[in-house]
């Protein structure tokens, strides 16, 4: 019975996993520093500290910055998003369920990306420069705090710079004249005409629903450069469909190998905002 999968049918379901996944499976993967296509367990993402430029003398030597260098190792682990499609009832659905399973399992493994991400950043908590006022919401105060901090850390101010936010605290920040109003950041970047993500100093603001809340209700939110996260995949999304007689279903199995740490905590704020109930 093997023999009468259709490879059309596989074809198609894998492109449409991959399909979904780059479309809506994960919004902070492209936010962070990336590396694919790794051998082995583990990924290794250099750290290279500042270097300082110095006069020399008429024919001296040219001074050496002596650049600090760490190896930062980030591991991999697999991860598995898998269901059945039974080969019949595809025949009594009035809908698509091979492509109903196809975005489940993109976007479930896009979950598990941002998670990784978002894991990563609460692993260096207590490195992190944090927002010392936990006790309001999302305010002006805040963010100009966040912004100093990144200023002084000399973190580039280069178009790279990503803000992640609760939806409770993106909304906070739209009752701000100073977010929200074209005098302050112009027609084409007001957050009403992309919902999405919004930019606002230098700085991508995006609404992300996977933050951690702690048990007093206070919500951390980060504001880093692409390049203070590591993000690495041995295996990017790959898909396998099988049919099995036993059951006469075909089992579709999705499945990626990833990991992701901070590589630089200068280069990220958290932002702790209180989110409980009026």
């Amino acid at each position: 019975m093997v023999s009468t999968i259709s490879n059309a049918f596989v074809k198609q379901f894998e492109r449409e996993v991959h399909e979904a996944y780059q479309r809506q499976g994960s919004k902070l993967r492209g936010t962070v520093r990336t590396a694919g296509n790794i051998q082995g367990s583990t990924a290794v993402f250099q750290k290279i500290g500042k270097g300082v430029a110095s006069t020399k003398s008429t024919h001296g030597m040219v001074p050496v910055m002596n650049l600090d260098h760490a190896s930062i190792e980030v591991d991999l682990l697999d991860y598995y998003a898998g269901d059945w499609v039974d080969r019949l009832d595809e025949l009594k659905l009035n809908h698509d369920e091979r492509a109903v399973i196809a975005s489940a399992g993109a976007y479930a493994l896009g979950r598990k990306s941002d998670e990784l991400i978002v894991d990563a950043l609460l692993a260096e908590q207590g490195n992190i420069t944090a927002s010392t006022d936990s006790a309001a919401g999302m305010t002006l105060d805040k963010i100009l705090e966040a912004f100093e901090i990144l200023g002084a850390n000399d973190v580039p101010d280069d178009g790279q710079r990503f803000c992640i936010v609760g939806y409770k605290q993106y909304s906070e920040l739209l009752k701000l004249e100073e977010f929200a109003s074209s005098d302050f950041v112009g027609a084409d970047e007001l957050p009403f005409k992309a919902t999405q993500a919004k930019k606002w100093l230098g700085t991508t603001f995006i609404p992300f629903s996977g933050l951690p809340i702690d048990g007093t209700g206070v919500r951390s939110c980060y504001w880093y450069h692409r390049t203070a996260i590591g993000h690495a995949a041995g295996a990017d999304v790959e898909t396998n469909v099988s049919y099995h007689n036993d059951r006469a279903s075909f089992f579709v199995n999705n499945m990626m190998s990833q990991g992701a740490k901070v590589i630089d905590t200068s280069g990220v704020v958290e932002i702790t905002c209180d989110e409980t109930p009026a």
